[in-house]
């Protein structure tokens, strides 16, 4: 019965693979020229106010990968970030929960262990990674990004140019992973999936700013509350316009 039991959850999961399409994420982008993190997905810029109890860590880094001091600060409905330097890269993890749906259902933030008869039972976790400033070498793996995307190559200059991206699970290249060219102006799109070198090639779409995003489900490390970890990551960077 406990394999039976074992397939049937595969298979609802397997099912409705198409929610992980909308998952919302989080990433960094200007606001009033100052930086904030924002919680979202395509043209939703959602209530980060009220989601910064969840933000298990936000970090900043010099252009040597080098930690420098950062922190979240509420100004009105957003939050913005303040650091003592202008960072290379910041980062973020927020920890969105627990969240479990019968069916087609709405999703409850619970675990199977309080809805057994769920299809589906996930905790997730979202990360951002976001390029302030110029690289001068390739970006390392982050201590705090399980799940990371890494430009694998320099940035181009134009949109349209081609970029290979690079997606790491706890530093180490994984194939499978469900990839987005432009989750804030293309959040629809049709995923592509990582090789089994954890590479995938896409054209730079924007002139502007480009928000990459992938999803892994991983391993469960708690059965009896939810089937996997459903990891999803960003990757933030802007191309300079023209002059005026």
């Amino acid at each position: 019965m406990r394999h039976l039991k074992s397939l049937f959850i595969g298979a609802a999961v397997l099912a409705l693979g198409a929610s992980a399409v909308d998952a919302h994420g989080i990433w960094f982008a200007q606001r009033a020229r100052q930086t904030a993190m924002i919680y979202g997905i395509g043209a939703d810029d959602l209530d980060m106010v009220k989601r910064l109890p969840l933000v298990e860590s936000v970090s900043a880094f010099n252009a040597g990968y080098k930690p420098v001091p950062v922190k979240l600060r509420i100004a009105g409905p957003i939050v913005l970030v303040d650091a003592d330097e202008q960072p290379t890269l910041l980062a973020a993890v927020l920890q969105n929960g627990i969240w479990s749906r019968r069916g087609k259902d709405e999703f409850e933030k619970k675990g199977r262990d309080e809805m057994p008869d769920a299809t589906l039972s996930e905790k997730t976790v979202k990360y951002a990674v976001s390029i302030q400033g110029p690289l001068d070498k390739p970006i390392p793996a982050l201590p705090t990004q399980i799940l990371q995307i890494v430009p694998d190559g320099p940035l181009p200059t134009t949109l349209g140019q081609p970029l290979r991206y690079r997606v790491l699970f706890h530093g180490k290249p994984v194939g499978g992973v469900r990839m987005i060219n432009d989750m804030v102006n293309d959040p629809d799109a049709k995923e592509v999936l990582t090789g089994a070198d954890g590479t995938v090639t896409m054209p730079v779409r924007n002139q502007g700013l480009n928000v990459i995003r992938a999803v892994y489900n991983g391993p469960t490390d708690d059965p009896r509350k939810y089937d996997h970890i459903e990891h999803t990551a960003t990757l933030a960077y802007t191309l300079a316009h023209a002059p005026e």
